[in-house]
């Protein structure tokens, strides 16, 4: 397939470049520095800032899906309105380009067991609340889209650097919890379910959850 990931250089994006450049895909990296994407076969980094629709559309054009990893910047004041229009603009670009779109979003928006979004919770992390806050309205958003192919991915609640195991659980709107009570996934695995939905779709038009 022909894969363009927003985000390449980040936290999420490197791990997710790294699984699709692991299954043979022909991949554009986008990132703000594409000096950061390191040379590989395959891969193809370009320099692009996502809030640019026009741009960014024309860089999608051509491309079986792509892949956003796009956050506002944590520990930016402005990460809520930043989220917010940098998502707006890699939807109207990937519409734009006619290409199926899968957005990497937060755990925030999940429901808690009384229904209740664990963002709204008093006991969620402060430092990430804007952020997660952004995330959710993203998911909102996209609900109401019309001429657009999308996915939502909540990663599990705790999102760690591990290994690629490829055995997780999948969900929809609730946490996935192991044996302990704990909702946990590697960013690896994260990838792995990003680039299986990727290469087989099964949640278009939904937000879906994955953990151990």
């Amino acid at each position: 397939m022909k894969i363009a990931i927003i985000g390449a250089s980040g936290y999420v994006g490197s791990a997710v470049l790294k699984e699709a450049a692991s299954r043979g895909h022909t991949i554009t990296a986008i990132a703000r520095n594409a000096g950061k994407i390191a040379s590989q076969s395959g891969v193809t980094a370009v320099a692009a800032d996502a809030t640019d629709p026009g741009k960014l559309a024309s860089l999608l054009a051509g491309h079986d899906v792509a892949i956003s990893t796009f956050n506002g910047g944590w520990g930016d004041p402005d990460i809520y309105a930043k989220h917010l229009a940098g998502s707006k603009a890699i939807a109207d670009a990937a519409k734009a380009a006619g290409v199926r779109l899968i957005v990497v979003g937060g755990a925030g928006s999940l429901l808690a067991p009384d229904g209740s979004q664990l963002v709204d919770s008093p006991q969620f992390p402060a430092e990430y609340k804007e952020g997660a806050l952004a995330a959710r309205d993203t998911l909102e958003a996209l609900r109401k889209e019309t001429g657009l192919q999308w996915s939502f991915v909540s990663p599990a609640i705790n999102l760690v650097p591990g290994e690629r195991t490829a055995r997780f659980r999948l969900g929809d709107d609730h946490p996935v919890v192991d044996d302990k009570g704990e909702s946990r996934i590697s960013v690896e695995d994260l990838a792995v379910a990003l680039l299986d939905e990727a290469e087989t779709p099964k949640h278009t038009g939904k937000r879906f959850t994955l953990g151990y």
